[in-house]
């Protein structure tokens, strides 16, 4: 009992006896014995809790241990961590997002901070030509044979739901988005009230909950579909498959969270726990997803509609290729989903080692939509860690139309990556249902913010196409970007990418393995190979 740990106990038992000496002799108030009191009865209460075995065998200092563990995040993001420590996102990053929101100056003196003999740094090549452009509102036309073709943004804000984030976040982002005249994903906890606030072009996501969209037993509702995405507001339709933080895994929201409005908008009974499946019931082969695709679109009225995925298994994304020659069915649209996606919150197994990356996974898609023949049938977006105007090059060279971020608009709406938005204590409001919290969030302001850095990036990625002696983004290819392989080598993206030419799946020219191997064994009527074909 008198060993070292336990000095803060008795350091708080003669604390407690001198001020009760004091106070009879009429030398303090009596009030002074209050904090020792508590000291000493979080002392004993510490000894004999039976859940912390460092309060029992260090009474009252061992809460230094947990008081150090809870602001450690921030210890280390403030005055710890590099500038360029990339983790997940690094203070050089998000502070080009918060001056390019203000409209503040982003320019930076001295040079660069990044190690450029470092491998993997990257840049563009630039051309002793360069081209000047008109303007800096670059458009992708998607389903352009459609009743109601979109002609959207290349650069859009990314899914994330009203429940993830909070009704004044959700406000915010769709006014900058209907101010710059971009699209903004709804995520699948389907379109809030909120969402319409302001008038901004949707992207309603349709995920395995059928959220807005579902019968009472969770399966899908042509009707209440119907009825959502006949709005004008609603400018393309896209089936969730899965996502990049955590593909092949469903969700919950308990209970608690499932407010009145939550409730309201999913089309689920308060109070209730609210389950994401893993997979859909509508749908269960790559031709059944197709067919799930062309019905959306009929009952739509001829609205885009495609769908959303983190590559996984190689031969499925073949055998919805498959499925496509087939049936004569096409996606207006496919977005790939990199696993260095963010989310809410998912087991540490699936953030860290489920999923493709986006660079692989968007390859992947590119190559086979070229290798049978309809790359320029159907448009490919992108998401997946997009921040800067150079991401956004990076990601069009490599194959994409057009690309998606999730977090860089939460940036620009207040997001001080504090890493609570699993909690519910969001600092800044745009994480949390906590009404009192996202109060601070003022939505004018921040809207104006989601504007501008959207404005603000797409300038700096036309300054960029202009150095590369460029016409139009869609001009970007793999070889304009150069790569570091080691401290005195660098190549050409293109060299270092395995493309595919036009036809040669249709024609069985593998040409890498990973085609050949799987390309055979992939099947239309089902998402499991064939096995016997495998070698």
């Amino acid at each position: 009992m008198f060993s070292r740990r336990y000095l803060a106990m008795w350091g708080a038992v003669l604390l407690l006896a001198a001020c009760v000496a004091a106070a009879a002799l009429h030398h303090l108030s009596w009030y002074c014995v209050i904090v020792p009191v508590l000291l000493v009865a979080l002392g004993l209460y510490d000894m004999f809790q039976e859940r912390h075995a460092i309060l029992r065998n260090y009474p009252i200092w061992g809460h230094l241990r947990f008081l150090f563990e809870f602001v450690r995040p921030e210890i280390r993001q403030y005055f710890v961590e590099d500038d360029t420590d990339e983790k997940p996102f690094s203070l050089a990053q998000r502070s080009l997002v918060y001056q390019r929101a203000k409209n503040a100056v982003d320019s930076r003196p001295y040079g660069t901070e990044l190690d450029v003999k470092a491998v993997g740094h990257e840049w563009i090549s630039h051309s002793l030509a360069p081209t000047k452009l008109a303007g800096s509102d670059f458009r992708v036309l998607v389903g352009a044979n459609r009743a109601q073709p979109y002609s959207m943004s290349i650069f859009n804000i990314s899914a994330m739901s009203f429940g993830a984030l909070s009704a004044n976040a959700i406000r915010a982002l769709n006014m900058g988005a209907k101010k710059g005249g971009f699209a903004h994903d709804t995520g699948e906890g389907s379109m809030s009230k909120y969402h319409r606030e302001n008038g901004g072009d949707i992207i309603w996501e349709i995920a395995s909950g059928y959220f807005g969209c579902r019968n009472d037993d969770g399966t899908f509702s042509a009707e209440k579909f119907q009825r959502l995405a006949s709005e004008p507001q609603v400018k393309m339709i896209e089936v969730k498959l899965s996502q990049g933080a955590k593909p092949g895994h469903g969700g919950m929201l308990l209970a608690a969270k499932v407010t009145p409005e939550i409730a309201e908008t999913r089309g689920i009974p308060v109070g209730q726990d609210c389950v994401s499946p893993a997979r859909h019931s509508e749908f269960s082969t790559p031709r059944g997803l197709l067919e799930f695709v062309e019905r959306l679109r009929k009952l739509s009225g001829g609205k885009p509609t495609g769908f959303k995925l983190c590559i996984g298994h190689p031969w499925e994304f073949f055998g919805i290729a498959k499925a496509m020659l087939e049936t004569g069915i096409l996606p207006d649209f496919i977005v790939v989903d990199g696993a260095e996606g963010g989310t809410g919150a998912a087991p540490l197994e699936f953030t860290d080692h489920i999923g493709t990356p986006l660079q692989e996974g968007l390859l992947l898609v590119h190559n086979t939509l070229v290798g049978i023949g309809l790359r320029d049938k159907i448009r490919i977006g992108a998401s997946g860690k997009i921040i800067t105007a150079f991401d956004i090059a990076r990601t069009l060279a490599i194959g994409a139309d057009w690309v998606n971020s999730a977090r860089g608009f939460m940036f620009a709406v207040g997001c001080i990556q504090a890493q609570k938005c699993h909690s519910d204590r969001c600092p800044t409001g745009v994480a949390t249902q906590d009404p009192v919290r996202q109060r601070a969030l003022n939505v004018p302001d921040k809207g104006e913010r989601v504007f501008n850095f959207h404005h603000n990036t797409l300038h700096a990625l036309q300054e960029l196409i202009q150095a590369a002696g460029l016409a139009s983004p869609s001009d970007l290819r793999a070889h304009h970007i150069v790569r570091r392989v080691s401290s005195y080598e660098v190549q050409l993206m293109s060299e270092l990418l395995k493309y595919l030419k036009p036809g040669d799946l249709l024609e069985g020219r593998y040409r890498y393995q990973l085609y050949e191997k799987w390309w055979p064994v992939a099947r239309s009527d089902s998402f499991a190979p064939a096995e016997e074909k495998i070698v």
